[in-house]
């Protein structure tokens, strides 16, 4: 797949040829949901907790005697069908976080990577950094590339200073090309993509799928 090469200035400065077997794939849409489930599922807490009646403060003793007064059966306060007892059924903590097949994940991230590309919402642009560090600077970059809108940045690698530079703006992410995350890139309306990251990218997965045929 041939693509342009912006500047940061968001003029056309060259093409690249991207790897088909990361940016040319058939989009599998139940892939991209299972993965995007999957990520969302370990980010919960699971912490979620209520008091049962064996767990709630109060007194064990009959509140009333049990005949005579013409009202129900009571045997203590903690009851769940009372105003502060315990309740039925109630959430407990849990572990909501699971696993996928390495190769499932892997190919979602890939169909994700197709359909930005095929889709024209990813863009490649010239490697940067921002050495000031501040998002002013940051800011007046991306605006060659449009309007504000939910925007990741894939990394060539680590930087330090381009994360900070836009930690500020709330409807911006970073993604090294080797710690990608589904949900981010699938949702994101504009995915700009680093030179280096994406010769990055099919270096990378060519390794990993190498490294998955040798270990079986």
């Amino acid at each position: 797949m041939n693509r342009t090469v912006y500047s940061t200035d968001g003029k056309e400065l060259r093409s690249i040829d991207l790897d088909d077997a990361v940016f040319g794939l058939p989009v599998n849409e139940d892939l991209i949901w299972y993965a995007i489930n999957n990520e969302l599922a370990n980010k919960r807490l699971g912490t979620a907790s209520t008091k049962d009646r064996g767990e709630v403060h109060g007194s064990n003793a009959k509140p009333y005697k049990q005949k005579g007064t013409g009202r129900a059966r009571r045997g203590d306060k903690k009851s769940p069908i009372m105003v502060g007892g315990g309740i039925v059924f109630g959430p407990r903590p849990r572990d909501f976080s699971y696993t996928i097949p390495k190769k499932a994940k892997r190919l979602a991230l890939k169909t994700i990577l197709s359909l930005k590309a095929q889709s024209d919402t990813l863009k490649v642009v010239e490697d940067f950094s921002i050495e000031s560090g501040k998002t002013k600077e940051l800011a007046s970059l991306l605006k060659n590339f449009g309007d504000s809108q939910r925007t990741v940045i894939i990394l060539k690698d680590d930087d330090a200073k381009i994360r900070k530079a836009g930690a500020n703006i709330p409807w911006l992410s970073f993604l090294s090309y080797n710690r990608l995350r589904a949900h981010d890139i699938f949702y994101g309306r504009r995915v700009i993509l680093l030179e280096t990251a994406a010769k990055n990218l099919s270096a990378f997965y060519n390794a990993e799928e190498k490294a998955g045929e040798a270990a079986e």
